[in-house]
């Protein structure tokens, strides 16, 4: 068994760390201090086929991957990692909590319409990624909230960059999707067709 001590370690170095870990075959136990790291970990473990079994030691989440029989190595290509079945929706990556550069009250209704045409248009998106002043959007704006909530019962993932959410004091207001790290971010935006707004 490889054990990894992630404790103490900035994102994304635990989900880095981990996956060199589970590259070399073999059962590996990650320790982590916090929730989020905890949940992103389970993330990279269903999506690199190990059984994830989790324990709370003292303040501390211990993990333990447990490989499946085709276990993915690391020659294993990124599409390859990304069973999501998803038959080509785009992602959004939205990084303002407004669209556009011009006016601000109009980039607040333009981003509130944006918003909810993407629950009415098909096919819909496959995930959205909110980074720096984006992440107001789904702490903050309950118009946008709403129909993030819409997109996300509808299996659409909400992403928002943890980061970005401590950085603005905005963790504890998520109201709607994931908090998620820098590595899971980039390999979605690498992985699939992507839109700024």
């Amino acid at each position: 068994m490889i054990k990894v001590d992630a404790r103490g370690l900035d994102c994304p170095q635990p989900v880095i760390k981990t996956k060199d870990a589970i590259n070399k075959g073999e059962k590996v136990e990650t320790l982590v201090d916090n929730k989020t790291a905890c949940k992103n970990l389970q993330k990279l473990g269903d999506k690199m086929n190990c059984n994830v079994e989790v324990m709370e030691v003292d303040d501390d989440f211990q993990l333990t991957f447990i490989p499946e029989e085709e276990l993915v190595t690391s020659s294993t290509t990124s599409e390859e990692l990304d069973d999501t079945g998803d038959s080509g929706g785009k992602v959004y990556f939205i990084s303002s909590d407004v669209v556009g550069e011009g006016d601000q009250e109009l980039g607040e209704i333009l981003i509130k319409g944006f918003t909810y045409t993407l629950t009415e248009i098909a096919p819909k998106p496959k995930a959205i990624v909110f980074m720096n002043d984006g992440v107001k959007l789904p702490t903050l704006n309950d118009e946008v909230i709403d129909n993030l909530k819409i997109l996300e019962e509808a299996g659409i993932e909400i992403i928002s960059c943890g980061t970005c959410l401590d950085y603005y004091g905005l963790k504890d207001e998520l109201a709607v999707g994931e908090v998620s790290n820098m590595y899971t971010i980039v390999e979605t935006l690498n992985n699939n067709p992507v839109v700024t707004v």
